[in-house]
């Protein structure tokens, strides 16, 4: 047996500690931090135990592989029975892949003709969503890399094509083919695959998602019964209209726009799903989907990735987008992204650990990094003082982007390709904000400052701002001893 085999074995483990970080709501949470891991061992223990009674091994797996198909995924096992949560063990790569398939996609004609093209319960078409995401417990982040469907590359055996379809000409191997190629060659564990009705029936068995809808979106399409229509604001979405909001393409970037909005409806769904009042409920959630899905991970690996995923904090969680730009009309037939690979070889030595051709991000001078700016405040003002700053610290590639049209209480300082560095800089630099990992900021920035409360408080309020502040530094260090003090007596 090679080392390389020896270390893709035993990779997941009973789960003994709960390794989640929660900052207490006020003093003398470390009292209540005692009782709710207590009772976060209890539920693990309950819903493995569920797991194992309610459902076999491999419940969820549709798809037959060749022998050729199957070695595309690892083949080593990833979790081991037991009747508490398993616990990962080593970084594991998922690709995900949603699927829409209508009547006319299909050869065979329907022996009713309903008069419009109703959607299938079918996995075999078209991947309209593709993710390759990364749990990792070595770093305690999950990366969520989404891949437009429009993204030309190679398909082995059909020439240059659009990525998407490689799940409608080979299936899940395929895609996991195209998509590590894209990648570099990096290594795909296993696969999920849902179609749109398991979208919108896992939405409602988790009791819907709060979001804000960033505009007003109409749209018709009668041929496929297709009717969107939400309100710009705060909303809680049903699965319906959480698929709506997931549809909605506007002219303006396209696949690209959706990408950003599947991004900020992922967080709400991460918020939601993965908390661990819903691991009881895994049970219901998987018996009520399960014929909408198609997945060769078993129970004890799903539960293992929810069990790592449930206690991280919202910076823990990172979603990037294929570097790219896109085609010239002129020069291609079809609309394509085109895939940036020196960056996205740089992305994934960053992020994934994967570095084949590339050394990760270089050090970027300031001078040229683009910074966009997103104003949530509606005051040009402060807008203009945040420009001061940023140049005075020698940042002069700043430019006006589209308001953030959700008012922002702390402002978000948004890597928009991924580099850590740079964004963190700027935070340093300015003395306030939250670094988050994501792509919905201004596509052609390195950077983009989507400008909150915070920032407006801290110029016409800065005694109070930096009261706040000592405030905050004092939380922070409270919790620090007192989880101290918790990590001592759990190892005694």
């Amino acid at each position: 047996m090679t080392a390389d085999n020896l270390s893709k074995q035993k990779l997941l483990q009973p789960q003994t500690k709960n390794m989640g970080k929660k900052h207490p709501k006020k003093r003398g949470g470390f009292l209540w931090l005692c009782f709710g891991l207590t009772g976060v061992a209890m539920l693990s223990a309950t819903a493995g135990a569920l797991l194992a009674m309610s459902l076999s091994t491999t419940p969820l797996m549709q798809s037959q592989f060749t022998e050729e198909e199957a070695a595309m995924f690892s083949q080593e096992d990833m979790a081991h029975t037991s009747l508490q949560l398993p616990k990962l063990t080593r970084p594991v790569n998922i690709l995900i892949l949603g699927t829409k398939v209508l009547t006319s996609d299909v050869d065979e004609t329907p022996e009713v003709d309903l008069g419009y093209h109703a959607t299938l319960n079918s996995l075999e078409g078209l991947s309209d969503v593709m993710l390759l995401v990364r749990f990792n417990p070595e770093t305690q982040k999950l990366i969520a890399l989404s891949i437009p469907r429009d993204t030309r590359t190679l398909l082995e055996g059909y020439g240059y094509r659009k990525i998407n379809d490689a799940n409608l000409y080979g299936g899940p191997a395929l895609g996991a083919k195209a998509v590590s190629q894209l990648a570099g060659g990096v290594r795909i564990d296993r696969y999920v695959r849902i179609n749109v009705l398991g979208v919108e029936k896992l939405v409602d068995a988790l009791g819907g998602v709060h979001i804000y809808v960033p505009m007003d979106m109409k749209y018709q399409d009668d041929s496929q019964h297709l009717y969107i229509n939400l309100k710009k604001g705060e909303q809680h979405l049903d699965g319906s209209k959480a698929l709506q909001f997931l549809r909605y393409r506007d002219r303006k970037l396209g696949d690209i726009g959706r990408i950003q909005r599947q991004q900020l409806l992922m967080r709400s769904l991460m918020e939601r799903a993965l908390s661990l009042d819903t691991i009881p409920r895994v049970p219901k959630i998987l018996s009520t989907i399960k014929e909408h899905i198609d997945t060769n991970l078993t129970i004890e690996e799903l539960m293992a990735l929810v069990g790592f995923a449930a206690p991280l904090d919202r910076q823990d969680a990172e979603m990037l987008l294929i570097p790219g730009e896109f085609s010239d009309p002129k020069k291609y037939k079809a609309s394509y992204w085109l895939p940036d690979l020196k960056a996205i070889d740089a992305m994934m030595a960053e992020h994934f650990g994967f570095d084949q051709h590339s050394r990760g991000y270089r050090e970027v001078d300031p001078t040229y990094l683009k910074v966009a700016i997103q104003d949530s405040t509606e005051d040009w003002e402060a807008v203009d003082e945040l420009k001061r700053t940023l140049n005075d610290n020698g940042y002069w590639g700043v430019y006006d982007s589209e308001s953030w049209v959700k008012p922002l209480e702390v402002t978000r300082i948004v890597a928009q390709k991924g580099d850590v560095k740079s964004a963190q800089a700027i935070r340093d630099a300015l003395g306030f904000g939250e670094v988050l990992v994501e792509s919905t900021g201004s596509l052609r920035s390195d950077v983009t400052i989507q400008l909150g409360k915070d920032w407006r408080d801290r110029l016409t309020k800065p005694e109070e701002y930096e009261s706040d502040l000592e405030s905050q530094e004092l939380e922070s260090q409270e919790f620090e001893s007192e989880e101290l003090e918790y990590r001592d007596i759990e190892d005694r």
